[in-house]
């Protein structure tokens, strides 16, 4: 396994990237491209374009702002409320796992900056399906979120005839260099369905696509989940930006001065990241939804943000590298509340997720082990601890991230 020279991203990654003749990703290379940018300019570029989408006459909302109440939204809906001078509509989606101190920052971010919020919750029946059915199906319980927020808030535009949606960072390019900085891609159908989504649409969900694991899915239970249509999208001119092509983006510091308006970070630390302000609306994305990252691609969120924070000059690549051994690794104890959520045994946990390791990476060793190379050098088998087995004290670890 080759592993990027000045982060630590493998070659066999979660999101796109590509290596170049001196071992550094592309990642990395986009990074770099932000040092020659002029953000004055871009800042000059982005207000003549929310000029042409600004409502003068107060009979509608300027923009949507898909937020979920974590850092990213808080500085979103900052920027346009008390930069831009924009009147946006929230749009959240519920993917029902909140901790409690991400829904916290949720409602108070409509409080902080005054602005109206429009939250949709599907039903909690249906979620456990998709979390079971899913998990299943490409080894992520999470696909509905993902669907939910590249979905919803564009139905939202569509019905109450609001053109522009304002969304944060492009991740795929944040992390793996996707595109150029100098591109300025906006948001496409194509992003959501073949990357957000893994290339399953609503209608993946439906029994007939799933022979042997059905789950009673109906289309009307996915009303939420279905794109407008081309003409749809034409009829209002919907068009969704990116602030992180006009603003230089450092979540770092974006959320040490969402801080000062009252943004929490978590009270407790994570078992699978050193990070305390990225997640927090959903219990399992730092936990068991990012330890199957693990298990398919050999590592997880701590490399992530090891790779954000090194290419940010916050450490280095042996400090980061340290991170790498002590968190991606880690099987997290939210895994017992997910089972318990979905009524499966951790057995058949195991036994699915083991389905999706990607042979490029695993391979088992005469003792049955699951081993891989390390970016630390040395190549390591890794036993699947039973926690069940272990009896953790769940009744404390739900008291820590979701009281009640």
């Amino acid at each position: 396994m080759q592993y990027c020279s000045q982060c630590v991203y493998p070659m066999v990654s979660a999101v796109p990237l590509n290596f170049d003749e001196a071992q550094v990703c592309s990642g990395c290379r986009v990074h770099a491209q932000k040092a020659s940018i002029d953000w004055n300019e871009r800042k000059i570029w982005l207000l003549e374009l929310v000029d042409e989408y600004r409502v003068t006459d107060g009979s509608n909302y300027d923009c949507i702002i898909p937020v979920s109440g974590g850092k990213d939204s808080w500085f979103q809906t900052y920027y346009a409320k008390e930069v831009l001078g924009l009147n946006p509509l929230l749009v959240t989606y519920n993917g029902n796992n909140y901790l409690d101190v991400g829904l916290r920052n949720l409602k108070r971010m409509r409080e902080v900056f005054g602005v109206d919020h429009h939250f949709f919750s599907p039903s909690p029946t249906l979620l456990k399906k998709l979390n079971r059915l899913c998990f299943k199906k490409m080894g992520d319980m999470n696909w509905h979120a993902h669907a939910g927020i590249f979905t919803y808030p564009v139905q939202v535009a569509v019905k109450m005839n609001i053109p522009l949606i304002i969304w944060g960072e492009h991740g795929y390019t944040d992390l793996g260099g996707m595109f150029s900085m100098k591109d300025l891609i906006e948001m496409t159908a194509k992003f959501r369905l073949e990357h957000a989504q893994r290339g399953f649409d609503w209608f993946d969900m439906l029994d007939a696509a799933n022979p042997g694991n059905e789950e009673g899915i109906q289309a009307r239970d996915m009303l939420w989940c279905k794109y407008p249509t081309d003409e749809e999208l034409d009829e209002v001119g919907v068009r969704g930006i990116y602030l992180g092509n006009f603003v230089d983006w450092d979540a770092n510091q974006q959320t040490e001065l969402m801080k000062k308006f009252g943004f929490e970070e978590a009270p407790f630390e994570f078992e699978r990241t050193y990070r305390r302000i990225s997640n927090l609306d959903d219990m399992h994305e730092n936990g068991m939804h990012d330890y199957l990252k693990f298990i398919k691609f050999g590592y997880g969120r701590c490399s992530d943000h090891v790779c954000k924070d090194i290419r940010g000059g916050k450490m280095t690549r042996e400090e980061g590298i340290e991170r790498v051994r002590r968190y991606d690794h880690v099987k997290s104890r939210d895994l017992l509340r997910w089972l318990e959520y979905t009524g499966m045994s951790e057995a058949e946990f195991d036994r699915v997720a083991d389905t999706f390791r990607d042979a490029r990476v695993w391979a088992k060793n005469a003792d049955g082990l699951w081993e891989k190379d390390n970016i630390w050098g040395r190549r390591s088998a890794y036993l699947v601890p039973k926690l069940s087995e272990a009896n953790p004290d769940w009744r404390q670890f739900r008291q820590e991230v979701a009281p009640g």
